[in-house]
C-alpha cells in the first residue's frame, strides 16, 4: 500500500490522461461506440446520450488530473472515479462476454487495475489518519 500512496500522483495521472481520451465518443459518437462495443446506436437521441456519456467520463479524467496535483481532494476524485468504473464494469459484464473481445473487455481490465490501485490508496490514507 505504501508504494501505491507514495506514487499516486502518477497514478492519478496515467488513470485521468488515459480516462480523457473518452472524449472521443463527444467529438466521434459512432465511431466511439463502434470501436468500444462493436456496434452502434441509431438516431439523435443517441448521439446526445454518447456525446454525453463521453463529456462525463472525460470530467472523470479531468477531476483525476486536478486530483493528482491538490491532495486535498483525492479521496473524494478518488471514490468518485472508482465508483464510475465500477459501474460501467458492473454494466459491461452484465452482458455476458458479448462486449469482452471489444475494446471494452481492455477497458474493463485496465478499469478494474485503477479501481483497485485507487482502493489502495484510500485504505492507506484512511489507515494513516486513524493511526
Amino acid at each position: 500500500m505504501r508504494i501505491v500512496a507514495a506514487n499516486i500522483k502518477w497514478i492519478m495521472l496515467a488513470s485521468g490522461v488515459l480516462t480523457c481520451t473518452m472524449i472521443y465518443a463527444a467529438i466521434a459518437p459512432q465511431a466511439a461506440l463502434r470501436s468500444t462495443f462493436g456496434e452502434t446506436l441509431d438516431g439523435p437521441l443517441a448521439e446526445i446520450v454518447v456525446r454525453n456519456w463521453g463529456v462525463l467520463i472525460t470530467l472523470i479524467g479531468a477531476m483525476l488530473i486536478y486530483g493528482a496535483y491538490h491532495a486535498a481532494v483525492r479521496p473524494l476524485v478518488l471514490a468518485v472515479a472508482a465508483l464510475s468504473k465500477l459501474v460501467f464494469i458492473a454494466l459491461v459484464l452484465a452482458q455476458g462476454s458479448r462486449y469482452l473481445g471489444q475494446q471494452a473487455g481492455i477497458a474493463i481490465a485496465i478499469d478494474a487495475v485503477w479501481v483497485v490501485l485507487f482502493a489502495l490508496y484510500l485504505a492507506a490514507t484512511r489507515s494513516a489518519r486513524a493511526a
